[in-house]
């Protein structure tokens, strides 16, 4: 049990800590709204991330046998997202910037926590990075071992706490960042550096 623990955990910081796109678009999030807002978006990441790992450990072969004549459409609607949320959050920099009453007449309010959570949940769903990662550790892990239903829970369960722990940790990072950050202009850097970033990911994933 404790091997499976230790994998769970390991596979889960594997998987959450190389900042990509979503890690970006959490952070700027949190920076723009709310610890609360950031909080429940990243339950959404790491949910996901525990949904993947429980369909990996109960897959094993059959799904990445099944993954592989839907990855190239899952990788062109990930990028898609990630391209909508960048100009997205761009543009509503932008207008913030230029005019301050026009901006908060024209901008759409903030994402509530719940909406956050699921707008992240369904993001990090699309990432097929993720699923690919979790369907491959396991194939790696297992060759012809029994795995109880127990490990296999253990497994998950450690996956969802090591991804949670390092999305919150991200979070607070972008709270920090928003008291920070505090005027107009640093406000749009932010938002400006951040849909960048997460425009050349989603160009990335392309290539």
């Amino acid at each position: 049990m404790t091997a499976a623990l230790v994998a769970g955990l390991l596979a889960g910081y594997g998987i959450a800590v190389p900042v990509g796109a979503v890690a970006t678009y959490l952070v700027s999030l949190t920076a723009r709204t709310s610890l609360r807002t950031g909080v429940c978006a990243a339950l959404g990441v790491a949910t996901a991330d525990g949904l993947y790992a429980l369909v990996a450990a109960l897959g094993g072969a059959a799904l990445a046998a099944a993954l592989r004549p839907v990855l190239v459409p899952l990788r062109w609607a990930s990028a898609l997202v990630l391209v909508f949320l960048a100009v997205r959050g761009a543009v509503t920099a932008v207008r913030h910037h230029r005019g301050h009453r026009l901006a908060t007449r024209s901008a759409p309010p903030p994402p509530s926590p719940a909406r956050a959570y699921l707008a992240l949940l369904g993001i990090t769903l699309l990432n097929p990075t993720t699923v690919i990662y979790f369907a491959a550790l396991v194939l790696g892990s297992r060759a012809a071992d029994a795995v109880s239903p127990l490990e296999q829970g253990l497994f998950v369960l450690a996956a969802f706490a090591a991804s949670a722990s390092w999305q919150l940790l991200l979070a607070g990072g972008g709270a920090l960042l928003g008291r920070l950050l505090t005027g107009s202009r640093g406000r749009l850097v932010t938002a400006l550096v951040s849909s960048g970033v997460i425009l050349l990911l989603a160009v990335r994933m392309l290539l």
